[in-house]
């Protein structure tokens, strides 16, 4: 029954500790308020569309362009800054608007052209679950930002720049008095690393819960903007599709839920986090796109052979239409991949973030596709290759190099990373931390590393490899072995756009190999051998965005 615009059903809602009452989702926070008798219902004020949710938050809807117009919670607007509004990309425009009621639920659907855009609200609930179809790419990108009003939270994080007026890169990058950087692309963490992403005061907080990303790109290692804080207000965001650092074509179709959650100054109920929340409630409410947990399908693993254990191993599902991860077991490499939609996979092994084992996979509704052990082929891992020197893990990320975890929330030029210049010896201890994470071709190209071999070592030719996380305006390595030089590698498929600036070194791993004939090598064993990388490429522009690369490792086999 839908509620007559001027009375609002008003429904009794009971809360028990941290729960809803039967039937309904868990309210968001560790000790969520109790909500009293309140109104539960929706109204129609001329212009918005009101929904109370019947415990401490009323929102309102546009019924022109399905903006969210206002956000308040315990009788705070939290809603909006610089006149602009909370939404779908930058808004959406004119809008068919509609609402209706069904039972303990309120849902509000948006229809911009082939886009759909839903709201629901549940009875009892500090919570606005959302969900986005998107059809195809008459709408750019795919992000929903909540504007949240200055003030109401403090925030001089990485992705902040509240306190730093001073434009370095771009328009969205920004240096404070003290030379430390700041942006919104500062977010330091990867898809995989977080649920929920927000602000509190220790007494309020506000959070967006994120989606299963089933429709969005680039896989569970994928950084992007999750939230800023500037002198006019501040954004939290779900990114769908952003089309920066993107390694993946983009996905269509339904999106969600995601949650726009308040809680008491704790973060969100994990009963609202992506692989625990269900939403039965919303199986019969006809949201465009939308499959029943009845409608997916799931996959699980017996265990992974071959895993080296030092590391953290991720199985991911791909393909056009969707994209899943989830762990494997420390102590077998058991996983457990559910919720996912039917269809035929690519599924892949990491190693950190470097894939070292893909199969097919067809999953079926209602059913569990089970594998056997699978076994990471040693020649898949480039670390079984014996080395005569190595420079850093392949893991698919630079860690360990110098400056590699500074860069994941600050600019190259940040004042506290180190000289990004700098040569290696080998054997001389530190080799790794003392070689840069990123090389430029404006910046610190012609890095050099000094190393001996035997006599034996040095009869006979040897496969230099170079491992890169991504490139930046085609970088690549050419390398220089003593008066031997290499010839110039082609530059394999990488982003097109910032990353190495912007907090990501995720692109598409990549190893370069170089036969070293055995005439390049010194005949003097107690001489050091001398090896020149420079970035080449007649891309970019100057400084940290000339062309550049980020380095998984190198080494020179035996």
């Amino acid at each position: 029954m839908s509620a007559s615009p001027n009375r609002p059903v008003r429904r009794r809602a009971f809360v028990l500790g941290g729960a809803a009452a039967a039937g309904t989702a868990a309210l968001s926070g560790p000790l969520a308020s109790p909500a009293s008798a309140a109104a539960f219902g929706w109204s129609d004020d001329g212009s918005n569309y009101v929904v109370d949710t019947g415990a401490n938050l009323v929102f309102k809807v546009s019924k022109t362009n399905g903006d969210l117009t206002s956000l308040v919670h315990r009788g705070t607007e939290y809603q909006g800054y610089g006149g602009k509004n909370s939404h779908v990309e930058s808004g959406l425009g004119t809008s068919t608007v509609t609402i209706a009621q069904s039972g303990t639920t309120i849902l509000v659907s948006v229809a911009h052209g082939t886009l759909k855009h839903y709201y629901a609200a549940r009875s009892g609930e500090n919570n606005i679950y959302l969900w986005t179809n998107k059809a195809d790419s008459s709408v750019s990108a795919t992000r929903y930002i909540v504007r949240v009003k200055a003030g109401l939270f403090l925030n001089d994080e990485p992705d902040s720049y509240t306190y730093a007026p001073t434009v370095i890169e771009s328009a969205d990058v920004f240096v404070k008095s003290d030379g430390q950087t700041r942006s919104k692309h500062y977010a330091k963490r990867r898809v995989i690393d977080y649920s929920a992403i927000g602000w509190t005061t220790g007494s309020v907080g506000l959070y967006v819960v994120r989606s299963n990303h089933e429709k969005a790109s680039g896989g569970p290692f994928y950084r992007s903007l999750l939230r800023h804080q500037s002198t006019d207000g501040g954004g939290l965001y779900e990114i769908l599709y952003y089309g920066e650092n993107q390694t993946e074509a983009e996905r269509f179709g339904l999106q969600g839920p995601y949650v726009i959650a308040f809680t008491d100054g704790g973060t969100p109920s994990s009963s609202l986090y992506p692989g625990t929340l269900t939403t039965p409630w919303a199986d019969s409410l006809g949201i465009s796109g939308y499959v029943a947990a009845s409608g997916r399908g799931k996959v699980a693993g017996v265990g992974i052979s071959g895993r080296d254990t030092a590391y953290a191993y991720t199985v991911g599902l791909a393909d056009p239409a969707a994209q899943y991860w989830g762990p494997a077991r420390s102590s077998d490499g058991y996983f457990s991949i559910g919720g996912v939609l039917p269809g035929t996979y690519t599924l892949t092994v990491f190693k950190g973030e470097l894939a070292v084992h893909t199969t097919s996979v067809t999953v079926t509704a209602g059913a569990t596709t089970t594998l056997n052990t699978i076994t990471v082929a040693s020649s898949n891992d480039p670390a079984n290759a014996s080395a005569i020197w190595r420079i850093g893990t392949w893991d698919g990320t630079p860690s360990g190099f110098k400056n590699a975890d500074l860069m994941t929330y600050a600019h190259p030029s940040d004042v506290r990373a180190a000289a990004w210049t700098g040569n290696v010896v080998i054997g001389s201890g530190g080799e790794t931390a003392s070689f840069p994470a990123y090389i430029w071709k404006d910046v610190n190209s012609g890095l050099l590393v000094h190393f001996r071999l035997t006599a034996a070592q040095a009869a006979a030719a040897h496969t230099l490899r170079i491992g890169v996380t991504t490139a930046y305006a085609n970088g690549r390595p050419q390398v220089t072995v003593n008066d031997w030089v290499s010839s110039v590698p082609s530059p394999p498929a990488q982003p097109s756009t910032r990353s190495l600036t912007v907090g990501s070194y995720r692109g598409n791993n990549n190893t370069f190999t170089y036969s070293v004939p055995a005439s390049a090598w010194l005949t003097d064993t107690s001489r050091y051998n001398v090896l020149k990388i420079d970035v080449v490429s007649g891309s970019g522009t100057t400084s940290y965005l000339s062309a550049g690369t980020s380095i998984d490792a190198l080494d020179l086999l035996v």
